[in-house]
């Protein structure tokens, strides 16, 4: 299937590949679009990638062809730096040390370091510590009796529920919890075991990938094999499999240290810095005032790759996530709409910033880049229109429009505008979404993110071009072309709305609510925030976006983990003292939390 639809791509670029000329937006136009960014030559678009590269160079010699300005003579690239990656150093060694002499464990056979490890040298003794769970509130603790100040834990995944999603133990059981835990008790050092579980009889160790935050500095956390554990086990005349199986059907801990080994563990890893690259265009308006304001339509374009980050594809062997309609169709869009307008740009009142992103899928990075390092003053942007997933307008012609209500003349154009196709359209108020409209929003920005739905194919190898329907998509960008046409001609700004968030009343169980929007691409030590929520405990208690999280709660923040896990601390209703950095001064603020 696969060579097939290799095939089937090259014969239909072929067939599209006539310069793209027609100041009108149509199926064809899209579809020529559509089948080169989602062909195997860009191998899923992934940030940074020679594939992504290929998709920028596309998109920026169409805004030449256009005729759209660059900013600053920048070629129409603006460049932003990312980690990419986690890679191990030389620097990892792992040893048992055993009647005195020295095993060396097999890296990347028997052992690996987990890509958020810390990077250490020791030689210390080994203690089991059962889950590694820490939980008094449910009667259980595995550090109980048992001093881990400087050594090295062994511990298993899961918990003594084997691993049930619905376990009270559940909280307890991530591997970047299970490892906070072991450094606020001191021990130098983690080692995860798969434990023997139905489910983990292949015995796999995990892959090294970046997890989006940093490591857990002095502290060295690597997996090992079964035969491992079995090993430390049996110099100790002890089974493993058995001391699980006790511990399983009790449901208490049974760690202990060991009296026959002791290890040597080094860790080193670095982290891959590569560069995404937004390709930003412009159109001048002819208005000598109003040209100064600019008006954003942007989409992203890139997508997974061979499925490096959130593929929802369970199969074994890598394939190429294609990315047709997340997001190729909102990139031709753009494409298609720069293409009319610079047709009709003596018709234009205010500018057009024409915008294709990069790193969405790994946490909209190049739209909150952009939005930090603007080419143009803040306060002159009206407004920005995001095209994410337009590409699979459905029987109903159903549109979702996020952001209906961040300007209160939203949905007085959109439905007058809409009599001319009558779209079902669906709105939702809020401005934050899950995609590169958020960032403005952040910015007090009015946003619009117009979206089809989601799909069987989303995040899929499947997502390809010929499941699109092109000529709902040539609809949708004439609707927006209008939309936006009004929106450059008004006489007036639109207004700027904080839209409260809608927290569902129906939950069954209380969480924790604080309304803070993390910024993904801030490298920093803490939680960099974008935004907050109209009317949430963080406004209340005087966060803002751009803040720098360092403590909540007496709890050291270091990445977006470590907040959540300090909010698993709390209750609703609690009062907690919070320290950030603001214009690089601490800040003490105070927070009443919520619940949702």
């Amino acid at each position: 299937m696969r060579r097939l639809f290799f095939l089937l791509s090259i014969i239909s670029i072929q067939i599209f590949a006539q310069k793209v000329n027609s100041s009108e937006i149509t199926a064809n136009e899209i579809k020529h679009h559509i089948y080169y960014l989602a062909s195997d030559n860009l191998e899923g678009r992934f940030t940074g990638s020679n594939g992504a590269d290929s998709a920028a160079n596309y998109i920026k010699n169409y805004f030449q062809q256009f005729g759209l300005k660059s900013f600053n003579n920048r070629n129409y690239f603006q460049e932003f730096p990312f980690i990419a990656s986690i890679e191990l150093t030389l620097n990892n060694k792992f040893e048992i040390i055993s009647n005195g002499e020295d095993k060396t464990i097999t890296l990347k056979d028997e052992y690996i370091p987990l890509s958020f490890s810390g990077n250490i040298s020791t030689s210390a003794q080994v203690a089991f510590l059962g889950y590694g769970i820490s939980a008094p509130n449910l009667n259980y603790d595995d550090y109980h009796g048992i001093d881990v100040r400087n050594k090295i834990i062994l511990v298993m995944k899961y918990n003594p529920d084997g691993g049930n999603p619905h376990s009270e133990f559940e909280k307890y059981s991530s591997y970047r919890y299970k490892a906070k835990i072991a450094k606020e008790k001191g021990a130098a050092g983690i080692i995860f075991v798969n434990g023997y579980f139905p489910k983990d009889d292949e015995d796999r160790l995990m892959k090294l990938t970046y997890d989006g935050a940093g490591g857990i500095d002095s502290l060295g956390i690597i997996q090992v094999k079964r035969s491992v554990a079995d090993e430390l086990f049996s110099n100790e005349k002890l089974n493993f499999k058995e001391w699980q199986e006790q511990i399983d059907k009790n449901k208490m801990p049974n760690s202990f240290l060991f009296k026959n080994s002791s290890l040597k563990l080094e860790t080193g890893l670095q982290a891959v810095t590569k560069f995404g690259k937004n390709v930003v265009g412009y159109l001048e308006g002819s208005d000598p005032v109003l040209k100064k304001q600019f008006l954003i339509i942007g989409a992203h374009y890139d997508h997974l790759g061979y499925g490096e980050v959130g593929s929802l594809y369970r199969g074994t062997e890598p394939k190429i996530h294609y990315g047709a309609d997340d997001n190729a169709s909102g990139t031709a869009g753009v494409l298609e709409l720069a293409e009319k307008f610079s047709s009709n740009k003596n018709l234009l009142k205010r500018s057009i910033i024409f915008i294709s992103f990069s790193g969405e899928e790994i946490g909209a990075l190049g739209s909150s880049y952009f939005s930090d390092h603007l080419p143009v003053n803040l306060n002159e942007i009206p407004a920005m229109i995001n095209l994410d997933m337009i590409g699979r307008l459905n029987d109903d012609n159903n549109i979702i429009v996020y952001g209906t209500g961040t300007s209160s003349i939203w949905k007085n154009l959109l439905n007058t505008d809409n009599k001319n196709y009558n779209f079902k359209l669906t709105f939702n108020d809020e401005g934050y979404a899950p995609s590169d409209q958020s960032s403005f929003y952040a910015k007090k920005i009015p946003v619009l993110f117009f979206f089809t739905g989601t799909h069987s194919d989303y995040h899929r190898p499947s997502d390809t071009p010929d499941k699109i329907n092109y000529s709902g998509e040539e609809s949708i960008l004439n609707y927006i072309y209008a939309l936006a046409y009004q929106i450059d001609t008004l006489s007036n700004k639109p207004d700027y709305i904080n839209v409260p968030r809608k927290d569902s009343e129906k939950n069954m169980a209380f969480r924790v609510y604080v309304g803070t929007v993390p910024d993904y691409s801030g490298q920093v030590d803490g939680l960099k925030i974008n935004g907050v929520n109209e009317g949430s405990p963080a406004q209340k208690g005087g966060l803002k976006g751009g803040d720098i999280i360092i403590s909540f709660g007496g709890k050291k923040i270091s990445n977006i983990y470590d907040y959540t896990y300090a909010l698993g601390d709390f209750s609703p209703g609690d009062i907690v003292d919070v320290v950030i950095l603001r214009d690089s001064k601490k800040v003490n603020l105070k927070i009443e939390l919520g619940a949702r």
